[in-house]
């Protein structure tokens, strides 16, 4: 008996911090908005689509978005709000399948070939998401629905913001045919130009490399551009995708040059690493500080423990002993991060039988 088309939605929010801003600050809306960073220093972590008109995008130095768009207004990210408004979402996905697979705060691939409602058609179970996503967030979401996961993640970027598309077999070579080399999902800028200067400017180019070419030029993934230039894509949704570090950094605005100052950023950004900890309730047992100083340079100090860490006072505890080890920054300071690694889940330590802590 042959397997099922499978129904894959991929869910994506809408500008979702810049969004979450323009929501909770009438002010704010209808104006080009960018979380993160200033115009003096930083980087831009969202823009809202009237700053994208101006050519403003998440990871753009913050002084070059302010020079795209003279009347961008710069707001601090609030990632407590975004981390709850995230949880309330996905609440929304699970009451139709246990099978989400979470990428970020703001996107996620559902399987919905089997689902808990009982619904034969993806579609309206797409639409419906959608739906309670704005009537109980207030916010906005696209998606995409097919029957695997690479056509679904190109289908929910086709017609944002708010937006849907649904891509069937019958009509899928066809699309990934005539579709930019650089919008194919799992090909990065550096590939994509790579593969351009090569002749592949879209998936049909794509399609008339044999796989022995692409593996030879790209390596292993050269595999997966094969099989994706002929819209196929064989990866399941994972309900347990395991991270393998989580951490937050900050860019200031005026260098650090106080070891005051600098103490005061650790604790907010130890914070932020714990919440995370909790929420994907997961402990640590390495923890790294990052160290960015005023002329770029980069310095990293780790510390890894036989037990575990979770809570904010033993993650700043740490962080502020590397950052006296060996000795205090002896330039001012542009960025400082935290991130954790050597993770265990929860999970993972039932089946182990053994939880240990340490805190500081």
């Amino acid at each position: 008996m042959s397997q099922p088309i499978r129904k894959i939605i991929h869910i994506d929010m809408d500008a979702f911090f810049a969004s979450v801003e323009q929501r909770d600050n009438t002010e704010l809306r209808g104006k080009p908005v960018a979380v993160g960073g200033s115009r003096a220093r930083g980087v831009v972590a969202a823009a809202s689509y009237e700053a994208r008109k101006y050519g403003v995008h998440s990871a753009l130095a913050s002084k070059i978005a302010a020079q795209r768009c003279p009347h961008l207004i710069f707001v601090k990210a609030r990632f407590d709000v975004y981390s709850a408004v995230s949880r309330q979402i996905r609440e929304i996905f699970y009451s139709y399948t246990d099978l989400v697979e979470p990428l970020s705060l703001d996107e996620a691939y559902l399987d919905v070939t089997e689902n808990k409602v009982g619904m034969p058609s993806a579609t309206i179970i797409a639409n419906q998401i959608r739906q309670r996503i704005f009537e109980e967030t207030g916010l906005t979401a696209s998606a995409g629905v097919s029957y695997n996961k690479f056509l679904a993640k190109i289908a929910s970027d086709m017609n944002k913001p708010n937006g849907f598309t649904l891509i069937t077999p019958d009509k899928a070579e066809e699309l990934v045919a005539g579709l930019e080399i650089g919008k194919f999902y799992g090909i990065g800028k550096v590939t994509a130009t790579k593969m351009q200067s090569m002749g592949i400017l879209t998936g049909a180019d794509l399609r008339q490399r044999s796989e022995e070419e692409l593996v030879r030029v790209f390596g292993k993934v050269g595999r997966y551009y094969y099989r994706i230039a002929r819209a196929q894509d064989d990866r399941d949704v994972q309900p347990h995708r395991i991270r393998k570090s989580i951490g937050s950094e900050r860019t200031f605005e005026t260098d650090l040059a106080e070891e005051e100052a600098m103490l005061e950023q650790l604790q907010h950004l130890a914070k932020e690493v714990a919440h995370d900890l909790e929420r994907l309730k997961a402990t640590a047992k390495t923890i790294t500080l990052k160290i960015k100083y005023f002329d770029f340079t980069l310095n990293t100090r780790s510390k890894t423990f036989l037990s575990e860490i979770s809570s904010a006072d033993a993650i700043f505890t740490v962080a502020r002993d590397l950052l006296r080890t060996p000795h205090l920054p002896p330039q001012p300071v542009r960025l400082l991060g935290i991130s954790t690694s050597s993770l265990l889940y929860q999970h993972d330590r039932l089946q182990e039988g053994y939880q240990l802590t340490l805190e500081l």
